[in-house]
């Protein structure tokens, strides 16, 4: 069956198998998301140091063998294998990293030689210098070592040629290491992808001013605005929008020229009417759903213009989790990483009771932590409404709890979501 087009799915629901706009199920929202999404195309050279964060846009290749020479693994003597059963050899010289021995072993000598040194012509096994026993200028062995024993080999590591990293790698601190052992310097990335934000409703009011009743702060643009920085994008933050036609559109219409991603907080929700919308409907495809999910009911996706477009709720609780459960991977993926990357999962007792519905998913904030006798554990921060920010900055994870799932009792055993270090 050939993939229906966004356009033809927005206006024909029923062209897709199991497709429901009024109760779309977590995963498979996920997927329908995942299905139309395209990596940006430029690229760009960086430095090394510029790297972290970036996702690699072609592969790269090793420019030597590493390591580029034998050279021993510990602390010892360097030997030719054919005297390992000799009673005792003799020491001419010493080799250390960075200046190596100059002369060639023969038959009965030996090496002292440190770690990275590279081995002398003539030999091809290290003994280790806690089991040998040394009595001037001569040693013998306390356990003999096997041949070719903690020897690192030329191209043990990589080999000249052969591929480091592959295209769509995202840049983390160990693959700093790896190329600058390399002695690469510079690196082909994407491009920044560009995600513009913003904020709607006649409600919200900038921080520093005074509230009027029936007003609130506007924490979600803080919340996406620490989110996206962690991703590494490039972030246009166009403010908090009253609920007005023009000034809205306007908006809309600056972040689509300015941005690969659009990102709102508020006016989505199913049925509403709600300018937003209506704009929406005007300038893009955008499809708008209830999710079986708690908190984040609904979810708006599509595109306006070029830019893919994520609504998310207005519940500041709401917003964060939407953004880890389907915003976060998205933009990984805009940005050009090959590899899909779900946040972990792993079972733990909960030790504390838990009211739930079955029928939805659900992502309570929860605490993980060890017991005394250092078995990890979890228990929710308490009150789980979708406006009780305070319980996203309490949790060190989500508790989720998948549409089966019911009450549970102390003990239960759940699945969690670490938060901490995930982006």
């Amino acid at each position: 069956m050939t993939k229906p087009s966004l356009s033809q799915l927005i206006s024909n629901p029923s062209c897709m198998d199991d497709y429901d706009p009024n109760s779309m199920p977590v995963e498979k929202a996920r997927q329908f998301i995942k299905q139309f999404l395209d990596p940006v195309a430029g690229s760009e050279m960086v430095t090394l140091h510029e790297s972290l964060g970036r996702v690699i846009a072609q592969d790269i290749l090793s420019p030597a063998n590493v390591p580029n020479y034998d050279n021993s693994a510990m602390d010892g003597y360097a030997l030719n294998a054919q005297d390992l059963n000799a009673a005792r050899l003799k020491v001419i010289g010493t080799a250390f990293a960075g200046k190596a021995y100059s002369g060639t072993v023969a038959q009965g000598e030996c090496v002292r030689i440190m770690t990275g040194a590279s081995m002398p012509q003539g030999t091809d096994t290290v003994a280790m210098q806690e089991k040998v026993l040394r009595d001037g200028d001569n040693i013998q062995f306390t356990e003999t070592p096997r041949p070719r024993a903690n020897v690192r080999y030329a191209g043990e590591d990589m080999q000249q040629g052969q591929c480091v990293l592959s295209a769509g790698h995202l840049m983390n601190p160990a693959e700093l290491g790896l190329l600058a052992s390399l002695g690469i310097a510079v690196v082909n990335v994407y491009r920044k992808l560009k995600v513009a934000f913003f904020s709607t409703g006649d409600e919200l009011v900038a921080i520093g001013k005074p509230l009027a009743t029936g007003q609130v702060y506007d924490s979600n643009r803080y919340t996406l605005y620490g989110m996206l920085c962690r991703l590494g994008v490039e972030v246009i933050d166009l403010g908090a929008i009253a609920d007005d036609p023009v000034l809205l559109e306007k908006t809309l219409l600056e972040a689509a020229t300015q941005a690969d991603v659009i990102i709102t907080s508020g006016g989505v929700s199913v049925g509403e009417a709600d300018y937003m919308k209506e704009l929406l409907s005007k300038h893009g495809q955008v499809m708008f759903w209830k999710l079986a999910m708690k908190p984040g009911r609904p979810l708006a996706y599509g595109k306006v213009g070029n830019a893919h477009y994520f609504g998310l709720p207005g519940n500041p609780v709401a917003v964060m989790v939407t953004f880890y459960q389907f915003v976060r991977e998205a933009l990984l993926t805009l940005m050009g990483q090959s590899t899909s990357t779900p946040l972990p999962m792993f079972t733990v007792e909960c030790t504390t009771p838990i009211r739930k519905l079955a029928g939805r998913t659900e992502f309570q904030r929860g605490i993980l932590y060890t017991d005394a006798a250092g078995t990890w554990k979890v228990k929710p921060t308490g009150a789980q409404g979708s406006a009780i920010l305070s319980s996203m900055s309490l949790a060190n994870c989500f508790i989720v709890l998948g549409e089966t799932i019911g009450n549970l009792d102390a003990g239960a055993m759940v699945q969690v979501q670490v938060l901490e270090g995930i982006i």
